[in-house]
């Protein structure tokens, strides 16, 4: 994956007030997840010190908590991010320390679709992550070629890896694909990544068509006048 920089503050005043005050200066909250995983107290409280911004949320019923933080970013510095086809693994830096995380959630105004919020999900060297990768399809049908329609169902998968091993399409070849035949998920194998999306789902095909439909029938219709005529002929 692409790689974005991205600098951040610490959030410390929240509520909804704050964050339409942010917005009407062209600032978006964001909140960081996935962050260290620590040890609450029998109250379910943590006991640790927390930077600016950080908060503890509790996970489970086991006294774990998980360390998520409040930021605060420039929609200038965040619109490659959000308008972009591309998927990046981010740089995020704040409180003079860097953190690796990948763009998890958009929240949009219903009516003039401004952005509201962002959810990002830090990543690690030795844990998978699962993200939202496009799909590209190359080569020329089979089926195409004999009259049927390439489809694309799924424009987006879902890739589960580490972010390293992520790349930034899935590419499938679609050139043995015949009328009448489909990519499922459960089809596709991948070095170091698999597709988390339900295997069953139709990830492109190729539908026959009037034109197709039409040409089988007219060599059907011949074949069956030959025969006639050769049995006719004995």
């Amino acid at each position: 994956m692409k790689t974005y920089q991205l600098n951040a503050e610490a959030r410390t005043d929240l509520g909804k007030k704050a964050a339409k005050a942010l917005r009407k200066e062209n600032k978006i909250p964001v909140v960081l997840n996935g962050g260290k995983l620590v040890d609450l107290d029998k109250d379910g409280k943590y006991n640790g010190k927390l930077l600016a911004g950080e908060k503890v949320v509790p996970v489970g019923r086991d006294g774990k908590g998980i360390i998520t933080t409040d930021l605060v970013v420039n929609f200038a510095d965040v619109r490659k991010l959000i308008y972009n086809t591309d998927v990046f693994v981010i740089d995020l830096t704040y409180d003079g320390q860097t953190r690796k995380a990948v763009l998890k959630d958009l929240q949009f105004h219903p009516v003039n679709d401004n952005v509201l919020h962002i959810d990002l999900l830090e990543v690690y060297e030795d844990k998978p992550v699962v993200v939202e990768i496009p799909v590209h399809l190359e080569g020329h049908a089979v089926g195409v070629k004999a009259g049927g329609k390439l489809y694309l169902s799924m424009k987006k998968v879902k890739v589960k890896g580490l972010y390293k091993d992520i790349p930034e399409t899935i590419i499938l070849n679609v050139d043995n694909l015949e009328i009448g035949k489909t990519i499922k998920v459960g089809d596709c194998k991948f070095d170091n990544i698999e597709l988390a999306n339900a295997k069953e789902l139709v990830i492109a095909g190729v539908r026959t068509t009037r034109a197709a439909a039409n040409a089988v029938a007219t060599e059907e219709g011949e074949g069956e006048a030959a025969a006639e005529g050769e049995a006719a002929a004995e």
